[in-house]
């Protein structure tokens, strides 16, 4: 399994899981599971981290600092079907509504630009390249809207995709060879 992390993520990493992790093991865990690959951080995510909370990811987890763990998206480019999906299947209706046309394309545009958009355009891109294809987006957003954005939030949108997405809680469950206690 191929895990693409989200910022949001790996802010709850650093601010809910490590102050508990004594030994750090958690920490050495994710730092092994990123240099193999199995954890991939986008660079769109990792540009976000540095100014999310005043940098504390980047700053807890330093070996990001690292160019050669973080996976560039500039090749990233949308086909016509995700444009078409973007415009009718990933915009809430009423959001698109309140929008003048250049509103609308600006938004467009911003999102695109998004590391929501980079996750994604990567999983679709490359999940047919794993055998077997098995690719998470892990990410601590909920599919509510509560926060009046012209886009619906990842998991709605991987759900739209069949993107198999997780939270970090359920990732971790994943890793049968991680030995923690949080005592």
């Amino acid at each position: 399994m191929i895990a693409l992390i989200d910022t949001s993520s790996l802010l709850s990493l650093v601010r809910y899981y490590l102050p508990f992790d004594n030994q750090d093991r958690l920490l050495n865990y994710f730092k092994q599971k990123i240099t193999v690959s199995e954890i991939i951080i986008l660079d769109k995510v990792y540009d976000e981290s540095k100014y999310v909370a005043n940098g504390i990811i980047i700053d807890k987890l330093d070996f990001l600092k690292d160019k050669k763990h973080i996976v560039k998206t500039n090749d990233l480019l949308p086909d016509q079907k995700f444009f078409n999906q973007l415009e009718n299947q990933f915009c809430y209706g009423t959001m698109k509504n309140k929008l003048n046309a250049p509103e609308f394309e600006s938004e467009k545009n911003k999102f695109l630009n998004s590391a929501d958009s980079k996750l994604i355009l990567y999983c679709l891109q490359n999940r047919g390249m794993l055998s077997p294809p098995k690719m998470v987006i892990v990410t601590e957003e909920t599919i509510s809207n509560n926060d009046k954005k012209t886009f619906q939030k990842l998991p709605a949108i991987c759900d739209i995709l069949q993107i198999e997405h997780s939270t970090l809680p359920e990732l971790i469950t994943t890793f049968s060879d991680l030995n923690i206690a949080f005592l």
